[in-house]
């Protein structure tokens, strides 16, 4: 199992223009300085925890994105250092991230996670909730958050054609929401595709692919 190979070889599948999330959830700080020293900034995890520890022991130009579901209450514990959190799914949760950010004096991009999928298991909002969050009188009070993009999961499935159906609206979503302009939104990223579906989600327009057991093998649970 060679991380370095495989980082290799995912960078020159992708286009440039596509960033690449190393998913580290679950993995080693060894395994995370090896893709690191491979030249690897962006990592993913999917507990703040995990993310908050890792932090603090391993480079600090490395830059963490949170990808998993976020609980408001544990919001505080990576405020301080995270680069984007993929997985926002309501005003509330922007809210309590606007507050913890005030307190460290920095803004904090974030992507608005859609449902996309099928499946029920999936989180996320739909394409009206998040045109209310981005036309809603608060979202303009929240002056420590900036919204970067969207993000979304497709259904676990064999079937293709599904995949790109699903990663096509998510695309088409994003268009719609980025000719809403205000002042603490910019809508650039479109975070979609992992290891098994992110060729089809680059074909789909995505920015930002998170993948995890292409690079470190599969997962330790």
């Amino acid at each position: 199992m060679n991380i370095q190979q495989n980082l290799k070889r995912i960078l020159e599948s992708i286009p440039k223009s596509v960033t690449l999330v190393a998913v580290s959830k679950t993995k080693p700080n060894s395994d995370i300085l090896e893709a690191y020293n491979a030249g690897q900034r962006d990592f993913g995890e999917n507990k703040i925890q995990e993310m908050a520890e890792k932090a603090t022991s391993l480079p600090k130009d490395i830059r963490w994105h949170m990808i998993g579901h976020v609980q408001s209450n544990k919001v505080k514990y990576m405020a301080e250092f995270v680069h984007l959190i993929h997985g926002v799914d309501s005003l509330k949760l922007l809210k309590e991230i606007n507050k913890q950010a005030q307190k460290h004096n920095r803004i904090i991009n974030c992507l608005l996670q859609l449902k996309i999928a099928e499946e029920d298991s999936k989180y996320g909002m739909t394409a009206n909730d998040a045109k209310d969050i981005l036309q809603s009188e608060t979202l303009s009070t929240l002056k420590n958050i900036r919204i970067v993009g969207v993000m979304g999961m497709a259904t676990f499935t064999e079937d293709t054609r599904q995949i790109r159906q699903e990663f096509n609206k998510l695309h088409n979503i994003f268009e719609n929401l980025k000719t809403i302009s205000t002042s603490n939104c910019d809508m650039q990223i479109i975070s979609m595709g992992m290891s098994g579906d992110y060729q089809i989600a680059i074909e789909c327009g995505s920015t930002m692919i998170r993948v995890g057991s292409s690079i470190f093998g599969s997962r330790n649970y």
